[in-house]
């Protein structure tokens, strides 16, 4: 069957995409590049941006060419960014790579989660969608885990470009694997032949329904705040353990993460996504800002365990969010998230490190605890409205 055939491929899907080898020295080689630190940053914000420039022609693209075509699309950006990192030469390639990159990322967003919704829906599983989606999530942290542990060793005796070209294979295979999709079958009856008139229409849907709204700006603060934290995390970190000592923490994290989303499910049915998704954010607060006001040597690893909670919330949410898209807009209401989150978490990064700079990395990050706790009163007021 089809559903059956789109979770595997899916899954892997996932896994190539993130088994990027690269990551964990990326700044280190576009700075060896560039001959700047500033401009190996700078790559990464041309990336993001083009991102947020991308989301919304490539989720209306999605809801109108379909699921698979979206994917081929995305992977053939990933392979052709990753070269262009990996020829390297100076900040224009390198900005390049991060255009192609970004264009990638926006393709990815939003269609991925509404091929795997209608697939399970075109089957009478949609509501297995959590568990799914814990399943298929959980390969990009086993991609981020296992790429970074062979990284690591692979720089013993290779150099840094080697590893992007290295990186280069596991987006072929990808490639490959997308051709492989099944387009499943989208359940209404027209679309809107206007582009225009199709991003009013899902622009509409979030002004009129409550839920929706509620759940959109928990997921844009939420990301904002709590991806700028983790970007700036290794600051605080550093003064805790040595830097071999970090990486090995982010493996650990990635371990964490994936056991977080496989348990999903399970979490899910039994107790619900709003309940999964309120308690485990409350959870994660406390034991956040415990460890950044009282650090100690277990600190780290501490905050690695804590990643446990970001796959069980991740798909709480995608779950709770996907039951309120309209089939018709699905891919661009996802993709008008992603946009708006993308560019929160660009005022937030920007403001977060202005303020490590004046404060350090330890009250800056106890800034970000106390500026999420909104998220938690969110989720608080929809877990007592609908009670799921």
């Amino acid at each position: 069957m089809s559903i059956h055939k789109n979770i595997k491929l899916l899954s892997w899907l996932n896994f190539c995409c993130d088994f990027r080898i690269y990551s964990a020295i990326a700044v280190l080689y576009f700075a060896q590049v560039t001959g700047s630190f500033t401009l190996a940053l700078g790559v990464f914000s041309v990336g993001k941006i083009a991102s947020s420039v991308f989301e919304l022609p490539t989720g209306v693209l999605s809801d109108f060419v379909g699921r698979k075509m979206t994917v081929v699309f995305g992977q053939a950006s990933s392979i052709l960014a990753i070269t262009c990192y990996a020829i390297g030469g100076s900040f224009t390639v390198l900005a390049i790579g991060a255009i192609l990159e970004g264009l990638a990322f926006a393709f990815f967003s939003g269609n991925n989660s509404a091929l795997l919704y209608d697939s399970l829906k075109e089957g009478g599983k949609e509501d297995r969608y959590s568990e799914y989606e814990g399943k298929t999530s959980s390969m990009f942290q086993i991609a981020l885990g296992i790429s970074a542990l062979i990284g690591s060793i692979t720089l013993g005796f290779e150099s840094f470009r080697f590893l992007f070209w290295l990186s280069v294979i596991p987006q072929l295979v990808g490639f490959i694997l997308a051709f492989q999709l099944v387009e499943p079958k989208r359940h209404y009856r027209n679309i809107e032949a206007n582009i225009f008139s199709h991003l009013g229409v899902a622009l509409k849907k979030f002004k009129e329904n409550t839920k929706l709204r509620t759940l959109s700006i928990a997921q844009i603060v939420g990301y904002g705040i709590g991806e700028s934290m983790h970007q700036f995390s290794p600051a605080f970190l550093a003064t805790l353990w040595p830097a071999w000592a970090i990486a090995f923490a982010r493996v650990l994290s990635h371990l964490f993460s994936t056991i977080g989303y496989r348990l999903s499910g399970a979490l899910i049915r039994k107790f619900g996504e709003l309940r999964v998704l309120m308690w485990g954010n409350f959870a994660n607060f406390i034991v956040g800002t415990t460890i950044i006001a009282y650090p100690t040597v277990v600190t780290p690893l501490v905050n690695s365990i804590t990643s446990v909670v970001y796959g069980t919330g991740s798909v709480a949410q995608s779950s709770l969010l996907q039951k309120e898209f309209s089939d018709e807009q699905r891919a661009t209401m996802g993709s008008l998230n992603s946009l708006a989150g993308s560019l929160f978490f660009g005022v937030a990064s920007v403001v977060l490190g202005v303020w490590a700079d004046k404060v350090g990395p330890t009250y800056a990050l106890l800034t970000g605890q106390l500026l999420s706790a909104p998220v938690l009163f969110l989720y608080w007021r929809l877990f007592k409205k609908h009670n799921s």
